[in-house]
């Protein structure tokens, strides 16, 4: 059995002091989620401070990118190991915002998976269409070419350890929500693109979680699907009840 995936990535938001604040709310609603991973990806200001205030807890940290290399003249970027350091233990990779607003392809995606398992960070690997994709049938293409490329080369065991978090574009802050039959048609394809280039017993293992304007009011459908193991979650994990209703799905 897979276990169940609940990220919030917080994005640009939040000071240090909010963010701890924040943080330690989160840990108190996660003490009633059993079995249930839950992970938060503050920014990178308050990475060590939030990690620090709640150390001990079942609450992971994630950074929101990082750089492929291990260190070096690269003024503004993050090295795997810096995450690391700051009390980090997963980091999201090829948010479609990045990928929009800062040039992140399948090459440099890619990269940075490599780079984030080789210190034992783990991937939440970022996949999805735009709406213009969609409207002309292309978001199985899309998807296929986001994941040969993010994860190419890469050997089955590393991809068992993995997470694939499928967000389509159009539904991400605009308050569109793919359906659940839409959403768990992309997560089956997704697995069984997994299990053609990686094997069944990647495919069975890997977690591919929903993100895409989820809310306290449609995660329960989500999650009752066979191929969503999770969701990362955008602008309801800054509000403590409604990131607290999420991990806590029924």
């Amino acid at each position: 059995m897979r276990r169940s995936l609940i990220a919030g990535n917080w994005k640009m938001n939040k000071t240090i002091a909010e963010a701890v604040d924040l943080a330690r709310e989160v840990s108190r609603a996660a003490t009633t989620a059993a079995g249930r991973e839950v992970v938060i990806a503050p920014t990178f200001t308050a990475l060590a401070s939030v990690s620090e205030a709640i150390r001990g807890s079942v609450v992971g940290v994630a950074g929101q990118d990082l750089f492929w290399e291990e260190k070096g003249a690269f003024t503004g970027e993050i090295a795997p190991l810096m995450l690391k350091d700051a009390g980090c233990s997963h980091v999201i990779i090829g948010h479609s915002e990045r990928r929009q607003y800062f040039g992140e392809t399948d090459d440099s995606v890619c990269r940075k998976v490599k780079a984030a398992l080789a210190v034992g960070l783990t991937p939440i690997i970022c996949v999805g269409e735009l709406l213009s994709e969609r409207e002309e049938n292309r978001t199985f293409a899309v998807i296929e070419r986001q994941i040969r490329g993010g994860l190419d080369s890469l050997a089955a065991d590393q991809v068992e350890k993995l997470v694939i978090a499928y967000e389509p574009v159009w539904a991400i802050g605009t308050g569109k929500t793919a359906t659940t039959v839409q959403a768990e048609e992309v997560h089956r394809f997704i697995r069984r693109l997994v299990a053609e280039v990686f094997g069944k017993a990647a495919a069975e293992k890997v977690r591919i979680l929903y993100g895409g304007s989820v809310t306290p009011e449609n995660i329960d459908d989500l999650m009752k699907e066979a191929d969503i193991d999770g969701a990362l979650v955008g602008g309801a994990s800054l509000k403590p009840e409604s990131f607290a209703r999420i991990i806590n799905f029924t």
